[in-house]
């Protein structure tokens, strides 16, 4: 895109677009004349570079101008850009013209480089200004028409039509004035002498040369020429060359030989010597060249820089002692060396760059310059790097891109040095350095150190122990390298499993909620879920398995004999029993596992210890000898059940032998088992139950005597008062009937017995299995028995041909009442107990 427009007489914009792949840039040009005020504005850079004002805010739009001044400021809240520091033509460029500096207006997000280039108009500041006040000049009055005298050449600053444009030489008779312009656009005049000088007329003569500008309003500088007349000079020097050219190196060191002027004068003795001078030679070149006045030798006296001046034209004057001179020129050219390493100056630069960011992202933009010339001034720029690279934008501007993509957890950061090398010889180079680091992303999910955990815990464990450790790792950074953990909503035997275990979040330990019970659950299977902390996070699970190591915490559990405390279990031994002929066995199981389940059987206690013998495996009890009729009727034996746990638990059971070949001679030490059994063993709890009870009695009693009392008082004092008959009331008596039998009589005892009696109880028979005598020394239960029992014993055919039931009538007297058929005794045992029809004959027998 290409537009001009002109603003007042002055202001002229020129704008450039240039559409990169990567980098947007654009070139502007304002004219503006100089010496403005400061805020004055110079043009309109939102408008001109078609870009919004909120484009200029967002962007960060700033001024890079290296290390040159700043002249001007961008206002990014109006998009102008106005001066910020006086502008002097004269000081920015001296006589360079055009007049203009530049710099560069950089937006970033995305990165914007526009270039900005202000030219400088001269206006007319400065007057012609001679470096002498006078100018002397001695000439001979035979001096031939025609001859030339060089004049001092005034300067100006200012350039163009504000420079100066011509000199004015006074009125007088003898000399013309005659201007002459320098290659560069210098102006200088010299006098021709047009008549002939007379010294007795004239010795002296007074002149003034004005030199003029062409600005509006003009200015105008003035010098004084004074003449002096001598005697005759017939001939002037000549150069024998009117230009001499040479070369000199840059940076030549100080007294290089440049080259040799050469002039020579037709004149002898005085007039014949000729002095050789520079002739209007600015200041700065009084500084790097001299010429010797006797040889005309021109050598290097300061420093010649290439990049300042390329050509030097100066004047030389060739002067004999009768005041006539020539003038020479000396064309001076530098040669370019290789001086000047090229500067990198970045211009934008962004850090840190995302690592999702796509290969082709703009990493900074760069600035190169090489103040050298042709291929000295040439530049190429690379980066050390296989992941950036550099390209060309615009003249002198470079652009780093990115060439790969990014992975901060494999490479969290980059030193990429970009070199600018020149094309000379040798060439010089220079290097940047640019540190970029990458910000995460949350790309990599959370990793456990183990495909899968498994561990062991100790059955019976206290709540809130620590169990176990998770670990996972997140090659991530910062937050999205945040690790949680989390127990998924998992079930362990229909419960959740947050009911029996919990995970701290932060450090991944395992805790107990509650204690373990082996014969319970054996193994605990759960999924832990580790997450990040990134948006949106990324997770992981692993499996742990928790097995449940059994701890020795049951006893044996005796299955046979029951033991109960309502019945007794008597086994039934015949004296006619051999060696080894087995009792009883005893049945125990242990819920624990393993070796804590391993169960030894052990004789603890015996009435005879040489009759019996436990099995150490099985549990099997066995006679270790003969049974003979010494041997007691009531044989009670304690047999300890201990499992192989560390340390060891152990059950107890009693079993009641009875050895007997007759049922009746069991029968009359069956009743003496059950007085054997031991007290309960919540005795405490009853004495404390039946204390408070017979509390309660008692006050309740005192209550209803007080209460009674009061009563009848008021009875008393009622019927006291009162006229009505007392009629005294006796409760009915009641007869107490046992119920009927099936016999023609019934028999009524009274039985008297102690209260302390421990017989008191009542006993009745039960059916068991064969050469097993159970009896239940409790009345409850019994009552209840033998009425759901009465119905049957009514029916003619009943097995239960007789009851035998006791009744409690009084402390310690109870009421028996027996009913019997003719067989007397034989119906109520034997139908009561559960005999081997052997043992039933036996007895019939007898």
């Amino acid at each position: 895109v290409f537009v001009i427009y002109t603003c007042g007489l002055r202001w002229h914009v020129l704008i450039f677009l240039f559409y990169l792949s990567h980098t947007v840039s654009g070139q502007i040009r304002y004219s503006i004349p100089e010496e403005m005020k400061k805020g004055s504005l110079i043009g309109n850079v939102a408008q001109d570079l078609g870009l919004d004002l909120k484009r200029l805010r967002a962007g960060r739009a700033r001024i890079v101008t290296g290390e040159s001044i700043q002249y001007t400021e961008l206002k990014t809240d109006k998009g102008i850009l106005v001066v910020s520091e006086r502008i002097d033509r004269e000081q920015l460029c001296g006589d360079v013209t055009p007049c203009s500096f530049s710099f560069e207006i950089i937006l970033e997000n995305p990165i914007e480089l526009h270039r900005v280039t202000v030219e400088i108009v001269d206006v007319n500041d400065h007057s012609p200004i001679f470096k002498n006040n006078h100018i002397k000049f001695e000439i001979s009055e035979s001096a031939t028409l025609g001859s030339r005298f060089v004049l001092e050449s005034a300067k100006d600053p200012d350039v163009g039509v504000n420079g100066l444009q011509e000199y004015v030489l006074t009125q007088n008779d003898n000399f013309v004035l005659k201007q002459h312009s320098n290659p560069d656009g210098s102006k200088f005049a010299e006098m021709i002498l047009q008549k002939p000088l007379d010294r007795e007329e004239n010795p002296r003569l007074s002149l003034k040369l004005i030199a003029v500008d062409g600005g509006n309003p003009q200015r105008s500088g003035t010098v004084n020429i004074e003449i002096t007349v001598l005697d005759a000079n017939d001939n002037a020097p000549v150069f024998n060359q009117s230009v001499y050219r040479a070369t000199v190196m840059e940076n030549a060191p100080k007294g290089t030989y440049i080259t040799t002027v050469n002039a020579s004068d037709a004149d002898s003795g005085s007039y014949g010597i000729v002095m050789y001078y520079f002739s209007n030679l600015k200041e700065n070149l009084a500084d790097i060249f001299d010429i010797d006045e006797t040889t005309g030798k021109i050598s290097v006296v300061g420093q010649i820089d290439f990049e300042k001046d390329k050509k030097y034209d100066i004047r030389v004057e060739a002067k004999d002692q009768g005041g006539l001179t020539d003038l020479g020129k000396v064309v001076i050219e530098i040669v370019d060396i290789n001086d000047n390493a090229p500067v990198i100056n970045i211009m934008s630069f962004t850090s840190p760059v995302s690592e999702d960011a796509a290969a082709g992202t703009t990493i900074a933009v760069v600035n190169v310059k090489d103040a050298d010339s042709e291929r000295n001034g040439q530049i190429t720029c690379s980066v050390d790097t296989n992941s950036f690279k550099i390209k060309s934008s615009l003249s002198s501007y470079y652009t780093l891109i990115s060439d790969v993509a990014f992975d901060r957890e494999t490479t969290p950061e980059y030193n990429i040095t970009i070199t600018a090398t020149d094309s000379g010889s040798p060439p010089l180079s220079s290097a940047r350095t640019l540190h970029l680091r990458i910000s995460d992303v949350n790309d990599n999910a959370p990793l456990f150190h183990q495909s899968s955990y498994s561990t062991y815990v100790t059955e019976n464990n206290s709540p809130g122990m620590s169990i176990f450790t998770v670990s996972a790792r997140d090659t991530d950074w910062n937050q999205n390298a945040r690790i949680s953990y989390i127990l998924e909503d998992t079930q362990i035997s229909g419960s959740p499993v947050s009911t029996y275990l919990s995970i701290n979040s932060e450090t991944g330990v395992l805790h107990a909620v509650r204690s373990f019970d082996y014969e319970q659950i054996k193994q605990l299977k759960l999924v832990v879920k580790a997450q990040d902390g990134g948006s949106p996070p990324l997770s992981s699970n692993v499996t742990v398995k928790i097995m449940i190591q059994d701890q020795n915490d049951n006893a044996p559990q005796v299955l046979y004999p029951v033991q109960t405390s309502s019945s007794l279990v008597a086994e039934i031994v015949p004296r006619s029993a051999d060696v080894g002929y087995l009792v009883t066995k005893v049945v125990a199981v242990d819920v624990d596992s393993g070796q804590n389940a391993w169960l030894s059987y052990k004789l603890q206690k015996a009435t005879d210890r040489a009759l019996f013998e436990v099995g150490l495996q099985n549990g099997e009890i066995r006679t270790l000898r003969q049974v003979n009729d010494k041997d007691a009727v009531k044989q009670r034996l304690t047999i300890v059940v201990e499992d192989n746990g560390q340390p060891s638990r152990s059950a107890t059971v009693n079993v009641n032998v009875a050895v007997a070949d007759s049922f009746p001679e069991v029968l009359s030490e069956f009743t003496d088992f059950t007085h054997d059994k031991e007290y309960n063993d919540n005795l405490t709890f009853y004495l404390v139950l039946a204390l408070a009870v017979v509390s309660f009695l008692f006050i309740t009693c005192l209550v209803v005597i007080i209460s009674v009392k009061i009563y009848r008082w008021r009875q008393s004092r009622i019927l006291y008062h009162s006229n009505l008959p007392v009629i005294p009331y006796y409760p009915p008596r009641y007869a107490d009937t046992l119920g009927t039998g099936t016999l023609q009589h019934v028999y009524n005892y009274e039985v008297c017995r102690t209260t302390d009696s421990r017989k008191s109880d009542c006993q009745f028979a039960r059916p068991c299995s064969q050469n097993v005598l159970i009896m239940d020394p409790s009345s409850t239960g019994t009552m209840q028995r033998m009425q759901n029992e009465q119905n049957i014993l009514d029916e003619p055919d009943s097995p239960l041909e007789n009851k035998v039931f006791f009744k409690p009538t009084g402390f310690g007297c109870m009421a028996f009442v027996g009913e019997y058929k003719k067989r007397g005794i034989e119906g109520p045992l034997l139908n009561s107990l559960s005999i081997s029809p052997n043992w039933k004959r036996e007895w019939l027998h007898n």
